[in-house]
């Protein structure tokens, strides 16, 4: 066990943990280490689809929105790799995502304190300790050896994993997949007569047009789509609906109460949930084409028809399925499956075990978080631990935006250091979202 205490522990590197260890690089007061039990970096490594772009503009990066002057910037990294004149040629925004991962793991190699290998397995909580602090356990993958660190404050970075239907995980993987299994699985796919995909949003679309892609080359091969939705709509990228992605609405957003909130986010469906137009354009183009002089009866799109089951048969499966508007329901044959159901908070079980009885709840499922990210404790403490998971329901739509991600870490970071450390921006908006002030 080290005896030394650092300020800062991270379980898990996604992009927004590494953001953290990146923006903490630059400090020269503020001491962390960052675990993860993958071998190595890799941003969803299943659905690195070629030609499928990022949702926000590069300048989303994992240092910028805090100081772009670092070297750690997405324009530094295209110098470093002689693709500033290809860029600028290329004149777009948006990134595709195999270049975001391949400057992400850039990133990681130049940075120390970085633990890929080593899955964190318990967090013990000394808080009548001289100094109060976290103890973390962690296990290396390679030895099975496990090492003991302490922390003053714990940054939890642990992602989400993928949300299945009920009793569809039994169901063997090369059959039935979730997108995030997608490129793991793809040549199984092809080798299939008929393939379905279930889901309404950005994944569903990405894989359904990578596999229209493939059925130019395979005419045999029929495609299916159902969307529990009321149809395939897109993301509002309207620039004042933007700025619901901005520091003053997260301020206004998490003062509101738990109802307010729950009803806001309805209201902000389509900055959440919705399609890329740039996807659905191509969609629409590609059948467009397709269908000049004749019908494709290799294509279906089912807008409103939830997924209720799931049977296996000698041919394949046959899908449950009800049309809720009309109220019909049937079953449906399909060869292969693939889930783009969207993700659920990640809770390790030490977590659970360790800080469920001594966080506060606002419901099930849902822990108090306050504006800068701390867990609230049923006691005061000065030994934080913040959270970058679950915070949807506490910070707004823009919990997973990659850009307000820097905003977060650098609120961290300045609540960490006493001080400020990077300056948070202010004044972004030209909407005015409270009218406490005015009361």
């Amino acid at each position: 066990m080290e005896n030394k205490i650092y300020d800062v522990i991270g379980i898990g590197i996604g992009p927004y943990n590494l953001g953290m260890a990146t923006l903490l690089d630059q400090t020269e007061d503020l001491d962390a280490v960052f675990f993860d039990k993958s071998p190595e970096f890799v941003w969803h490594p299943g659905m690195l689809i070629e030609k499928m772009d990022l949702q926000v503009p590069f300048l989303a990066d994992l240092v910028s929105f805090a100081d772009p002057k670092s070297p750690y910037t997405f324009m530094n990294y295209l110098h470093e790799h002689d693709r500033m004149f290809p860029f600028f040629f290329h004149r777009h925004f948006e990134i595709p995502r195999q270049e975001y991962n391949h400057y992400m793991q850039w990133v990681a190699k130049q940075l120390g304190g970085l633990f890929f290998g080593h899955t964190v397995v318990d967090v013990m909580d000394h808080k009548d300790a001289d100094v109060p602090h976290y103890e973390v356990v962690v296990k290396e993958t390679a030895t099975g050896e496990e090492k003991y660190y302490q922390a003053k404050h714990i940054v939890m970075g642990t992602g989400s994993e993928p949300l299945i239907l009920d009793g569809m995980d039994r169901l063997p993987n090369e059959d039935v997949m979730h997108t995030s299994r997608y490129l793991f699985e793809k040549d199984h796919l092809l080798k299939a007569k008929h393939v379905t995909i279930v889901g309404s949003g950005q994944s569903a679309l990405e894989v359904f047009l990578d596999l229209l892609e493939e059925q130019d080359r395979q005419s045999d091969m029929k495609l299916s789509l159902f969307t529990r939705s009321g149809g395939l709509f897109q993301l509002d990228t309207a620039k004042f609906a933007q700025e619901m992605f901005t520091p003053e609405f997260v301020d206004y957003f998490h003062a509101l109460s738990l109802h307010q909130r729950k009803d806001a986010l309805d209201t902000l469906g389509p900055l959440r949930k919705g399609i890329d137009p740039d996807t659905l354009t191509r969609l629409y183009t590609k059948l467009y084409h397709r269908t000049a002089g004749m019908k494709d009866s290799r294509v279906l799109i089912q807008p409103m028809t939830e997924i209720t089951g799931i049977e296996a048969n000698e041919d394949g499966y046959h899908l449950q399925c009800k049309q809720w508007q009309e109220e019909v329901e049937y079953t449906y044959p399909t060869e292969k499956v693939v889930l783009a159901t969207g993700y659920k908070p990640h809770f390790p079980g030490w977590f659970m075990n360790r800080f469920r009885e001594k966080i506060e709840w606002e419901e099930e499922g849902m822990y108090k978080v306050s504006r800068d990210y701390q867990l609230l404790f049923n006691d005061d403490r000065d030994h934080h631990f913040f959270t970058l998971t679950n915070l949807v329901h506490s910070h707004g739509a823009g919990a997973t935006n990659l850009g307000l991600s820097v905003h977060r870490n650098v609120h961290i970071i300045n609540t960490i250091a006493g001080r400020e450390v990077y300056r948070n921006q202010s004044d972004t908006t030209f909407q005015q979202f409270s009218m406490k002030e005015f009361q």
